[in-house]
């Protein structure tokens, strides 16, 4: 049995997809707004708080989803689809421009990949058994580990790693170690992974590079990548990964600092009083990531125990004030935008990084050079919203909102028929 959902909570995850999908959606990567662009390498913008937010929410939102803490068999089956599930959509988002079959080409390539798409889709979202869930992922999943290491030209250097592959194992162990362990525990595992985390990345030696250290490509946690991922990297790096192996332990962090303010909204509290906890433990914790920031520095790319404190104390004080406004005030007429964006967090993960992939892949001529093809992404940029403004920095906005205002529409849609997609 779930508890009932809590509206500061749907309405802190909506806003939080939301500007996700616009960040991730700007209409060309060269004119971006810096508070919409990631920090360089250390340091922490807006748009690198969207990540570790959704982390976050994921923990919090743990134990409101099984407060019973009854754990069988049965139920580690279904923490282990479930995150296989998650998994399994990021994975086959790296592989959706990489699907070659026979000698298609063109629109009736893209149709096929469409077509496998919603197939793969509506495997790991529909509402089966357990048992054919169960069966579905796993048959996935070997397909996919199968084709990554096949020989298959296509597949070949095919990223591993993802933002969904990783909220999938931090599902896991977050849940697995809410059902087998206390809050003490919870905390007690927190601080070991970002002392552990902090101690190999500043203190081992890398081999091949020498002295421990927090740069691009040659730390600790870049070496291991290379080691282990080698061929299935970032394609912007490919010698490291922002989601990789080690960086994925700190983000387990997350989820339990997460998991920790879940547990407070649970307790028998007057809402005057779990508003203080709160508010506290997020100043504490933006604190203690800014001390922790000056030996290791904040930085989303390694997923720093600075960084996972600073963003989790940040992610506590916008509940807080979410909680606040909507949970104690009961101001809440405002909040219907963020609610739709909110109960359908994974259907929007997922197809709003295939529909960019979709539109890229089909090819017109340029109307400026009729010899020169360009992708239909480009042309509506290029020749629709470009010319509508002096700065490109607002059309480049513009479309990104745009593409925001489309998802509205469609999950509006969504929300009116009660259509709620859930992993």
């Amino acid at each position: 049995m779930q508890k009932e959902r809590l509206i500061s909570l749907d309405v802190f995850r909506g806003f939080t997809i939301l500007l996700m999908t616009i960040v991730n959606n700007p209409g060309s990567w060269a004119h971006i707004y810096p508070p919409l662009e990631h920090a360089e390498w250390n340091g922490c913008t807006p748009t690198d708080l969207v990540f570790p937010f959704f982390i976050f929410i994921m923990g919090t939102a743990v134990p409101f989803a099984m407060p019973s803490k009854h754990f069988d068999l049965a139920v580690f089956n279904k923490i282990v689809v479930r995150s296989l599930r998650i998994f399994c959509l990021g994975l086959f988002l790296n592989y959706f421009s990489r699907i070659q079959i026979l000698s298609l080409e063109g629109v009736p390539l893209l149709l096929l990949r469409l077509l496998i798409t919603f197939a793969v889709a509506y495997a790991l979202l529909g509402n089966f058994s357990l048992k054919i869930k169960t069966y579905l992922v796993f048959l996935i999943l070997a397909a996919l580990l199968f084709l990554a290491y096949s020989g298959i030209s296509a597949y070949q250097d095919v990223r591993l790693p993802g933002v969904l592959q990783r909220i999938g194992i931090v599902y896991f162990f977050s849940s697995l170690l809410y059902l087998k362990t206390n809050l003490k525990t919870q905390l007690l595992v927190a601080a070991v992974i970002l002392l552990a985390y902090w101690g190999l990345m500043a203190l081992v030696p890398v081999p091949e590079f020498g002295a421990p250290n927090f740069e691009k490509g040659t730390n600790l946690a870049a070496w291991i990548d290379n080691s282990l991922l080698n061929g299935h990297l970032w394609a912007s790096s490919k010698t490291w990964d922002p989601e990789g192996i080690l960086s994925t332990l700190p983000a387990i962090a997350t989820g339990i600092l997460g998991m920790f303010i879940g547990q407070i909204l649970n307790l028998q509290n007057t809402k005057i009083e779990i508003v203080k906890k709160i508010g506290i433990i997020g100043i504490v914790l933006v604190v203690l990531g800014l001390i922790w920031n000056t030996v290791f520095p904040i930085n989303k790319s390694l997923w720093t125990s600075s960084y996972v404190l600073y963003t989790a104390g940040i992610a506590a004080l916008c509940l807080t004030f979410l909680y606040y406004i909507i949970d104690v005030a009961n101001y809440k007429k405002w909040t219907k935008l963020f609610l739709i964006w909110g109960v359908n967090p994974m259907i929007v993960f997922f197809f709003s990084g295939i529909i960019p992939r979709a539109l890229s892949a089909i090819k017109i001529n340029n109307p400026e050079i009729p010899s020169e093809e360009i992708n239909l992404q480009k042309f509506i940029y290029d020749f629709n919203i470009v010319p509508i403004f002096s700065n490109p920095l607002n059309a480049s906005l513009f479309y990104a909102l745009s593409y925001a205002v489309f998802w509205s529409v469609i999950l509006w849609i969504f929300y009116k028929y009660k259509l709620i997609f859930k992993v």
